[in-house]
């Protein structure tokens, strides 16, 4: 049984080397000496107490990054997939003895080089010898003495560190080299198989580096590829705030040098292949200005080509090799360039890199504008609130709407700029209409950055104190599933929110991956009814039983419970026998501004505070 992970990390063979020293010009051998702490500890072991002791001497020592696997069956696997740093294999062992595991270490050749240190209870020179014999690194005796086995880790893991630099490490910029990158991208399919993800190779080419090279020297041209190599470095670092997910790991974008003008960049955990472009075209800024090349200074323009896996190739080769051919088309079409080796995608790439740059300037160029959809009382037939819906209205009139940018400013990290107009633009038409004695409640969405940008409470407050609104008529909306995602520090922002005086609404309830007691943990006011709900609620017995029992448990948690989508009388004439509070949709309104807004509120007469 894999019975803990602390501080999970899946890397390949020496990736946590490679993280440590992928700084071009950095400290080789010392630096990784002084960052062994950081290693992989894997224990195989089928008595959880030997490992929980072993652990906790490794921990008193420095070390914090462990795997203890009991069954022994599924220990080779893990191996396998995990690619620890290395291990601490127990020799005799119920199903699969640890002479076993270690021959098939041993024979497979992505993992034969794993330091693996054997510990038995046995005082037998043979065994021992046995061991030895058939490629165990070291071994210890049970029970293990905390001095000696600190020792033999460490000395275990330097003597790694040390071979993986020469190994997996170009010697002029101390990036990984061909070799690992090769084991690394292994590595990634397989996860992105796993995660459902995709992943992207950028081929990195400096298209004037044999000139420099006869013009001045290897000297020179080695200077200038540092250089070059330290600003594609920081372009991949800085990529790290392109992801759609907020753990900020930054392995998820990483630096190759593969020949003497050549580099890849591998980016994994995306959510379309067409998202690297944004690597790419910071490369390519970066690369732009010209290199100190000693007694002058010298342009090396960059061509860049990406292809992606799953949809270009299923395996390493294929997929190398049209990252290569995607370079060479840049290179033909004048350098300077990146090309996706599929053509379609090199449309919706360019689509997305200009509009995402229409994005950034829509704010400034007042371009933005709120749509609000009626929030309707099911037994008064009255307008009592009103949810704010975001649109961009091109200069040319065009009308974008949400599902057409939002992802993309979700993904550029513009949606916190974004919500944070939202927010201010709808309090503020909200401390208007409670000017003019309307008092209906206005909901605006957070996205899941805003929530964990780690200053909402602070920012809402701001917003709610600068607009001088009466906060108990602001409902803030979030999506159901991102209340999973750290449930502590969602109570944690939710209850600071509530306490500003707003209202909490969980929308697209039923949608995401929560239990209903999830329901007594979270302060909440309101649930959405996802809409997906109501479509078959005339026909589907299911839909309706379901809807049922939501509004009855929210009504038993005292929440209001709100419709998404209504778009006919039977559904309407539905919620109104089981006792929902509220509905919205195009069968009272569709999304309007305000100026066909205030006459529906007007024909209703003065809202009196409640």
């Amino acid at each position: 049984m894999f019975i803990e992970q602390r501080n999970q990390h899946f890397p390949p063979p020496s990736a946590q080397t490679a993280r440590e020293s992928s700084n071009p010009g950095a400290g080789k051998r010392d630096d990784n000496l002084a960052s062994l702490a950081n290693a992989t500890i894997m224990m195989v072991d089928d008595e959880p107490i030997t490992m929980e002791v072993v652990q906790t001497f490794l921990e008193d020592a420095g070390y914090e990054r462990f795997q203890l696997i009991e069954d022994s069956r599924i220990a080779f696997d893990k191996i396998l997939e995990e690619r620890p740093d290395i291990l601490l294999l127990d020799l005799m062992m119920p199903h699969v003895s640890g002479f076993e595991i270690l021959e098939k270490i041993r024979t497979h050749p992505h993992i034969k080089h794993l330091p693996v240190i054997m510990l038995t209870s046995s005082s037998e020179a043979e065994t021992k010898l046995q061991a030895l014999d058939k490629g165990a690194t070291d071994f210890l005796a049970k029970p293990v003495d905390p001095s000696e086995l600190a020792l033999r880790v460490r000395n275990t893991l330097a003597a790694k560190a040390y071979q993986d630099q020469l190994a997996y490490y170009d010697p002029l910029t101390n990036l990984p080299n061909r070799r690992l990158f090769l084991d690394r991208l292994e590595w990634s399919m397989q996860q992105a198989d796993r995660q459902n993800s995709h992943l992207a190779v950028l081929h990195v080419a400096l298209n004037q580096f044999k000139r420099v090279y006869d013009n001045f020297g290897p000297r020179v041209s080695d200077q200038v590829i540092k250089q070059a190599a330290i600003r594609i470095q920081n372009c991949v670092r800085s990529s790290d705030l392109v992801g759609h997910d907020s753990t900020g790991e930054s392995d998820r974008y990483m630096l190759y040098r593969l020949g003497a003008n050549e580099f890849s960049v591998l980016c994994t955990q995306l959510q379309q292949t067409e998202s690297s472009a944004k690597v790419a075209a910071r490369i390519l800024e970066a690369m732009q200005s010209s290199f100190d090349a000693e007694v002058t200074e010298v342009l090396m323009p960059a061509s860049i080509g990406i292809a992606g896996y799953p949809g270009d190739a299923h395996d390493i080769e294929s997929l190398t090799q049209k990252a290569v051919i995607a370079c060479a088309q840049a290179e033909e079409k004048g350098g300077s360039g990146f090309e996706f080796y599929s053509s379609q995608m090199n449309i919706n790439s360019l689509q997305r890199i200009h509009m995402e740059a229409n994005l950034r300037h829509a704010v400034e160029n007042n371009e933005l504008l709120l749509y609000y959809q009626p929030k309707v009382n099911i037994k008064s037939g009255l307008i009592v609130g009103v949810e704010a819906l975001i649109r961009w209205r091109k200069p040319d009139g065009e009308m974008v709407f949400p599902d057409q940018f939002i992802p993309l400013a979700e993904e550029s990290g513009l949606i916190i700029p974004l919500g944070e107009w939202v927010l201010k633009t709808a309090c503020a038409q909200l401390a208007l209409w409670q000017a003019q004695g309307n008092w209906i409640s206005v909901a605006v969405n957070l996205s899941a950055k805003q929530f964990y940008a780690g200053n909402l409470v602070e920012s809402v407050s701001r917003v709610i104190n600068e607009s001088s609104i009466d906060p108990s008529y602001l409902t803030l909306e979030l999506t159901e599933s991102l209340f999973m995602d750290d449930t502590t520090l969602a109570v944690g922002t939710l209850g600071g929110l509530m306490g500003l005086g707003s209202k909490i609404s969980m929308d697209d309830f039923g949608t995401g991956y929560s239990s209903l007691g999830y329901l007594k943990s979270f302060p909440l006011n309101e649930l959405k009814i996802d809409r997906s709900f109501l479509t078959g609620l005339n026909a589907s017995r299911q839909d309706q039983a379901l809807v049922s029992a939501i509004v009855y448990l929210a009504h038993e948690f005292d929440l209001k419970v709100v419709a998404e989508g209504v778009e006919d009388a039977a559904q309407l004439k539905f919620l109104t026998g089981i006792g929902c509070d509220q509905y919205q949709g195009y069968l009272f309104s569709k999304p309007v501004p305000v100026a066909e807004i205030d006459p529906m509120l007007a024909s209703q007469g003065i809202q009196r505070r409640v």
